[in-house]
């Protein structure tokens, strides 16, 4: 035990961590000192949040996210401004986003969006060709019509469907998770890769510098390049106080040789396939892509892994060598997210789903830290007759999220909203599903870090057999769910209640 506490208070991640304290202490401490012993720097604080206040109000940003800086600034009017001023002049945060605008602009070229798809989409149905239009000129991906797809409702169907498409790979296997953790599921991925390696195909693993750093060490990544295993780390860790600590790579890809590609919300690591039990039952899903909609994949991929280099990363000798047999099961768009653009297009999707839905939303998603806008969307559907029915965890893996979760509760309930969780355990799926007419299937949660702070993708499936797969899913996993009342609601203690209430007002900012 004490040779234990000892690697814990010693390591790198601790180390980097009280720096990252000691530095905000400093600065709270140097800020308090000054106003102790000087009125005008007190009156110059308290004079730079009423400047902030008015300029934060007439920003074009969600008007969720400015009512916590707002109440910071009350409480604590000292330290508010200065950081606020902090998080939007941080210098290496500002030259991330160009860079990774710079690199998008480079590769654009790549993914180009065929006209002849959205004219077929238009004579189906101009609702899913408008969605379609925004994600090509906004979201940058175009969508496809030559395509396979296949959903998985399980991590470990999943999981072995993976094992066998790299088993075939011939030219390449790129891997991008926010979590790799050791256990079996990377135990056997790791022997299938190093196999590979060994033939000549070229791997390449990226993992985010936050969601892996702190249950793998640096170290043992590096120790895969003996093996012909190439590994970055996306937005590492560092010991200083930034913003762009909070941008994190929250993707889950697996690209093979252009032609296949993975994503939902499976990491690498063995609760995800239920060889580890840590909140009950893991619900998770994801789907699989094959043909020209894969290229979109290796795109994404390709972006991040060249993020930081000055070449262009030349993209053109990573396509497909062969092509795909026709395939007109409706269409199929995967898409990405990035913080750095201000266009919030995982949200937009959900919106515009919710917005044009007929008959029924069907939704999974592990968190529920909603904006006004969704709010709004979800409660007009209800009330236009729409059947939206959301499903969450029984079983939370954070206690605070699950807490606020409940907050939206009765809200929603009251504008006829039906709420469900899954009794067995934890629900991981992203998923959301309506009128037999579209799904997404991908990595992008209903809370604020997915919607505004992530890197994240997703697929949009349209009039395709993966649209009844998703919802046929849900709905067999209904019958393993509770549903939620607002007697419920009522019944739960006072103090949970509150804890609740005060955890919503920083929601935005955690």
């Amino acid at each position: 035990m004490l040779r234990k506490l000892i690697r814990i208070l010693f390591n790198r991640n601790t180390m980097f961590i009280l720096m990252m304290l000691i530095q905000a202490a400093f600065l709270v401490l140097t800020i308090l000192f000054l106003s102790q012993n000087y009125v005008w720097v007190y009156a110059g604080l308290l004079a730079l949040n009423a400047v902030l206040a008015v300029y934060i109000s007439n920003t074009s940003e969600n008007p969720s996210y400015k009512m916590p800086w707002f109440l910071l600034m009350l409480i604590f009017p000292l330290y508010t401004g200065l950081a606020y001023l902090m998080i939007k002049t941080d210098v290496g945060h500002r030259m991330f986003k160009k860079n990774y605008a710079r690199r998008v602009v480079e590769t654009k070229k790549y993914i180009p969006q065929k006209k002849q798809i959205l004219h077929q989409m238009h004579e189906k149905s101009s609702v899913n060709a408008h969605l379609a239009e925004y994600l090509a000129n906004y979201g940058g991906y175009p969508v496809y019509r030559n395509y396979h797809s296949e959903y998985f409702p399980l991590g470990e169907q999943m999981f072995e469907k993976m094992k066998e498409e790299i088993r075939n790979a011939k030219r390449y296997i790129f891997l991008e998770f926010f979590i790799i953790d050791k256990g079996m599921m990377w135990e056997e991925l790791l022997v299938l890769l190093k196999k590979k390696a060994s033939q000549g195909v070229d791997i390449r693993i990226m993992y985010d510098g936050f969601g892996t750093q702190f249950i793998m060490p640096t170290q043992y990544f590096q120790k895969l390049e003996q093996y012909g295993i190439k590994c970055r780390v996306f937005n590492g860790f560092k010991p200083f106080l930034t913003s762009s600590q909070n941008n994190r790579d929250h993707r889950k890809i697996l690209v093979i040789d252009g032609h296949t590609a993975f994503t939902g919300g499976i990491n690498i690591a063995d609760e995800y396939i239920n060889q580890k039990v840590r909140f009950g039952h893991w619900k998770d899903g994801g789907v699989m892509c094959k043909g020209a909609s894969a290229w979109s994949f290796t795109v994404m991929f390709l972006q991040l892994w060249h993020l930081e280099e000055t070449d262009k990363g030349e993209l053109e000798k990573y396509r497909p060598s062969e092509e795909f047999p026709a395939n007109y099961d409706g269409f199929v768009q995967p898409y990405s997210d990035s913080p750095t653009d201000g266009e919030y297009v995982g949200r937009n999707v959900y919106l515009d789903i919710i917005n044009n839905a007929q008959d029924y939303v069907y939704i999974m998603t592990p968190y529920l830290v909603l904006d006004h806008e969704l709010i709004t969307a979800l409660g007009l559907a209800a009330k236009k007759g729409v059947d939206v029915r959301l499903m969450m965890p029984h079983i939370p893996d954070k206690w605070y999220v699950y807490s606020i979760a409940w907050s939206y509760y009765q809200e929603l309930l009251d504008e006829h909203v039906r709420i469900y969780e899954y009794l067995p355990g934890f629900v991981h799926a992203k998923n959301f599903s309506s009128d037999d007419r579209i799904a997404v299937s991908g990595t992008i949660n209903m809370d604020y870090r997915s919607l505004y702070l992530h890197f994240e993708c997703a697929c949009v499936f349209y009039q395709s057999s993966t649209v009844t797969a998703i919802r046929d899913d849900f709905m067999q996993s209904l019958q393993k769910c509770v549903e939620i009342t607002s007697e419920d609601c009522r019944k739960r203690p006072l103090f949970k209640r509150i804890v609740s209430s005060i955890l919503r007002l920083f929601a935005p900012l955690m």
